[in-house]
């Protein structure tokens, strides 16, 4: 996939009208155009309250004490960027997007007809093309990084629409890579990235040890953190049936399974248990989590449920 392909000029014109939403704003140290919650010095008066011990004599409303014989100090509300984390999940199971796939979404009227099924990296480099143009048309910093058991490769925090080339570059360029190891690449990261902020995690989350050492790394590390579950069709339910030998795409581990009802029902079962708790955990440690398969149109992904999960407003 090409940068130049990477997403239409009509569709970004419709993304520049929206904004990039966080719960904690991380101070950036450089005043941006986003309001932040933040009561301080800054550029706009926001409010008053009563004077208390300590205060800077300088913002003190003397007018105000004329009139009510009472001290005030003025409040002004200060501006920050959000600094955007674009963490992208290049390993070995998100480059598939096999035929079953294509033939089940069709079939189900969950994909538009003649729309070609993406592989879930195609996908998260799409999403993630995406929420970076918005972030840069915002005036906020946006940076990327691809991971497998490792990062991989990053690109530095940029502002301004005029990074946005640079952006869809890097991440047009993202290839499968290894065996995924989330609580390492995590580890990397957090302690290679001085800047917090919005952390956007774009991933099956299909790891063999599993995701919540690196979610909670995260997390401990003062980021707020927005996961991106992306699956195919084929990964909720595989369209497979008889005697079958699966090969694990990053270990190349081989298994000889027999594809029947039974062994369907237990599948869904875990499917369904497994789901649930990734979500109870996310709830818990105040993680936002959405769940989307490559079967969902892309802008109906931007444009309407990240809206609903509170990422875009």
């Amino acid at each position: 996939m090409t940068s130049t392909h990477l997403l239409e000029p009509d569709f970004l014109r419709r993304l520049e009208t929206l904004t990039l939403l966080s719960r904690r704003m991380a101070r950036s140290g450089v005043r941006g155009e986003r309001r932040s919650p933040t009561l301080g010095r800054g550029v706009e008066f926001a409010d008053y309250r009563s004077y208390q011990a300590g205060d800077d004599y300088r913002y003190i409303d003397w007018h105000i004490y004329s009139r009510l014989d009472r001290l005030f100090v003025k409040l002004f509300s200060e501006e920050e960027d959000i600094n955007v984390h674009l963490l992208v999940d290049r390993s070995a199971s998100m480059a598939l997007a096999p035929a079953a796939e294509i033939s089940a979404a069709s079939s189900s009227g969950s994909i538009l007809a003649g729309l070609p099924a993406m592989s879930k990296l195609d996908y998260a480099v799409r999403v993630a093309a995406a929420i970076g143009y918005i972030g840069l048309v915002s005036l906020d910093r946006v940076g990327a990084a691809g991971f497998d058991r490792r990062v991989t490769g990053a690109l530095g925090p940029g502002r301004g629409r005029g990074q946005t080339l640079h952006l869809f570059r890097f991440l047009s360029g993202l290839t499968p890579g290894d065996r995924s190891d989330l609580s390492a690449a995590m580890r990397e990261y957090v302690h290679t990235t001085r800047r917090r902020g919005l952390l956007v995690l774009l991933s099956d989350l299909l790891m063999p040890g599993g995701v919540a050492d690196g979610l909670k790394l995260a997390r401990a590390h003062h980021f707020d953190l927005f996961v991106i579950h992306i699956l195919s069709e084929e990964d909720l339910a595989p369209p497979f049936a008889g005697d079958l030998r699966l090969i694990d795409s990053e270990s190349g581990a081989g298994m000889e399974v027999t594809v029947d009802g039974p062994a369907l029902r237990a599948y869904l079962r875990a499917r369904d248990r497994y789901l649930a708790d990734l979500e109870q955990f996310c709830l818990r440690h105040r993680i936002e989590y959405l769940r989307t398969t490559t079967a969902v149109p892309f802008p109906d992904l931007i444009l309407r449920y990240l809206r609903v999960g509170g990422l875009i407003a």
